[in-house]
């Protein structure tokens, strides 16, 4: 290392003759550097301080009186000669760029030693020796001697670095006043922030909303551009740090964008123009993605151009309107000129076109704060636009609402005339619908009844069929049951003729040969099996009849408790006639509990079902066999009834219209379409639930779902 700081040294003494900034008798200001600065571009960044020294002949001079590198992603390492002709050796050294990433001061002291103090937006801002946005160092320069300092400055953004060295009395009080400009800056934007949101509050005018939002976005934009932000609002993020200008100067833009236009009612005025505004929106935030991308230069470039345009676009448009004699519009062209000056000062030094002062840098935050102020002072006028108009709008809704009043009174009158004519209107129509209403009640009646008749008469046949075989089974066993009794008779009355005193022997021997005769034994045999099969017919014939009357249970018009599987070993049995030989039944009901219920409904329910299942069956020739297959079961707090045949099925058409009163697929003469309405009917004043499963060719499954509603 010793041999770097010779080396060092030599460089220092050979270049004492080349321009030189001097700093000579008692320093009661802060000097501009102005002179005796040249650099070098480090593109890469990876140049080190010995690599730079064995360079020092390639550094360029700096040409204008602040070295401003434009828009560039290099690293840049200035150079600045010092002269010091004064008996002070401790100086510091001022940069007041606070938006810059990196900057680095590389020293050589009297032994020989290189100090180095680092600082920049990369680093979190206590690592600074002082708490001031702008870049302080202290440095030591030999008296009435050549000295060198080095800096090594890097920046996303604009690139200037503005120099000053002076003591800490002279750069202390000059930041002293700029914080106190800072201050009475700020109080001036968070009074007219809060000043303009108790107005939204008080006048719910989301204008008022638009322009503190965009109050706080300049304020935002330019405390961050002066360091503040990163000082008190970020201190401890150097990534938003670096990053806060892509992210923040968009946002005025953007903002007042959107403010103007409401203020303004540009949608109404000018609304193509309005439609513009969405564009510059779109660059912005193509600017801002492109940064996270680090396309720093071009979107810093995008940034500029958009600003520069909207800020244009929205002048033109305030001039625009003006012409339109819409008095807020006069506000905003004095408010936006005076931004805008500010904004083209500052521009200005960006580009080095004027010097970096007091004046430049503070052009544009008082720009801000005069447009601030006069944009508050025209919404407060906004507020005596709108009370002016809505007094007029007052009068005018007074003097409408006094025209309705007589209009409301002249139509009150002819209105009671139209009602008293329309309300006997209505009480006719009303007696002619009540006679209507009662005719299809009795209608109604009468179609259930007729197709509950209608199906008991398609039973007729079968029930007489099955009460025939018994009665006939009957009728066939008494003949012979005559004969055997007759014949019984005669038995007796041959052992009531006999005489004891004639011929005992033979008389009984006679009787004997008879009872061979008509093989007595037989004759007993043959009784008891006639009158079996007579005891079975009549119980045959009965079970029908009582089948027969619990399936009609005419008696029955009020909810009772009934348990479903009588109802359906009931329809069963009357049904026995109808069903063929080649069709088997398989019943399977469940212990399921009695449920509150209209017990001759339901069985109806049951009989149109089965009905339509066996005819369903007989006409399907795809099958010689057939299956229906009932079954009773309990789910949760519902009692259910199954019933699946395999007969021809329904297409989806046919599903859809099932319950669709006189909807039938039989052929006329056969059904009269109302049997699956009324089971529909009767399955909703149950409050119960009908599900059909089918599918043509595949058979169809019913399932009835009533409630569990008794213990």
């Amino acid at each position: 290392m010793n041999r770097l700081y010779f080396l060092f040294l030599f460089f220092l003494i050979a270049h004492v003759g080349r321009a030189q900034m001097v700093i000579s008798g008692e320093v009661n200001t802060n000097l501009p550097v102005h002179q005796g600065i040249s650099f070098l571009e480090d593109k890469d960044g990876k140049f080190s301080l010995l690599e730079i020294v064995k360079q020092r002949n390639k550094f360029v001079p700096v040409e204008t009186d602040v070295p401003n590198f434009g828009i560039s992603s290099s690293t840049y390492w200035l150079k600045i000669q010092i002269k010091n002709q004064t008996s002070r050796e401790h100086f510091m050294l001022q940069i007041a760029k606070p938006n810059l990433d990196e900057v680095d001061l590389f020293q050589v002291s009297k032994n020989n030693l290189v100090k180095c103090q680092l600082a920049g937006e990369y680093l979190p801002f206590y690592f600074r020796e002082f708490g001031d946005p702008d870049y302080i160092f202290r440095i030591t320069l030999d008296t009435f001697q050549l000295n060198e300092v080095y800096l090594k400055v890097k920046s996303k953004d604009n690139f200037q670095v503005p120099v000053t060295i002076g003591i800490q009395k002279t750069i202390f009080e000059t930041n002293k006043l700029k914080d106190t400009f800072f201050g009475l800056y700020s109080g001036i934007m968070i009074v007219m922030f809060l000043y303009n949101m108790f107005l939204f509050f008080t006048v719910n005018d989301k204008t008022y909303l638009y322009y503190i939002i965009y109050i706080a976005t300049v304020f935002l934009t330019q405390i961050g551009i002066q360091g503040y932000a990163f000082q008190y609002l970020w201190p401890n993020s150097p990534w938003f740090a670096q990053y806060s200008p892509f992210i923040l100067s968009p946002l005025p833009g953007i903002t007042a964008a959107y403010f103007m236009r409401l203020f303004l009612n540009t949608g109404f005025y000018y609304p193509k123009l309005d439609k513009g505004f969405r564009y510059f929106t779109l660059v912005y935030t193509l600017a801002v993605i492109l940064s996270f991308f680090k396309l720093f230069d071009i979107s810093y470039l995008l940034i500029t151009i958009c600003a520069f345009g909207i800020s244009m676009y929205m002048l033109l448009i305030a001039i625009l309107t003006v012409r339109k004699n819409y008095k807020p519009a006069r506000f905003f062209l004095l408010a936006w000129s005076m931004f805008l000056i500010g904004v083209t000062i500052y521009a200005m030094t960006n580009l080095g076109v004027l010097p970096i002062n007091n004046f430049t840098f503070y052009t544009m935050p008082l720009g801000s704060a005069a447009e601030v102020i006069l944009l508050s002072l025209a919404l407060a006028d906004r507020i005596n636009i709108l009370k002016k108009e809505k007094e007029a709008s007052q009068a005018e809704a007074l003097v409408i609402s006094q025209q309705n009043q007589k209009l409301i009174s002249d139509q009150n009158i002819v209105l009671e005339q139209k009602v008293h004519e329309r309300t006997l209107e209505l009480e006719e129509t009303n007696e002619e619908l009540n006679v209507t209403l009662t005719y299809l009640k009795d209608t109604q009646t009468q179609l259930v009844d007729a197709e509950k008749m209608a199906s008991l008469g398609q039973l007729t046949a079968g029930i007489a069929h099955e009460i025939n075989n018994p009665i006939n089974f009957v009728s066939a066993n008494l003949k012979p049951l005559k004969m055997d009794i007759s014949e019984v008779f005669d038995v007796i009355t041959k052992y009531e003729t006999i005489r004891p005193e004639h011929q005992l022997i033979e008389q009984l021997e006679e009787i004997a040969n008879y009872k061979k005769k008509i093989d007595i034994g037989y004759l007993k045999t043959e009784i008891e099996t006639l009158l079996s099969g007579i005891e079975d017919g009549a119980r045959r014939t009965a079970e029908i009849v009582s089948g027969l009357k619990n399936f009609s249970r005419l008696d029955e018009s009020e909810m009772k408790i009934a348990n479903i599987n009588e109802g359906i070993e009931s329809t069963l049995v009357l049904l026995k006639g109808i069903i063929p030989k080649n069709m088997e039944v398989v019943v399977n009901l469940g212990d399921i509990p009695f449920i509150e219920c209209l017990p001759g409904k339901l069985n109806q329910v049951f009989m149109n079902i089965l009905t339509n299942a066996v005819y369903a069956m007989n006409h399907n020739t795809n099958r010689e066999n057939h299956i229906l297959t009932i079954q009773t079961f309990v789910s949760g707090e519902h009692v259910c009834a199954s019933f699946q045949d395999t007969g021809s099925g329904m297409t989806p058409e046919v599903k859809a219209k099932v319950f669709e009163p006189f909807f039938t697929t039989k052929d006329v003469g056969e059904g009269t379409g109302l049997g699956m309405s009324i089971v529909f009917k009767i399955i909703e004043s149950h409050h119960a639930k009908i599900e059909i499963d089918t599918a043509p060719g595949s058979g169809t499954k019913i399932v009835l779902t009533l409630n569990k509603n008794i213990n």
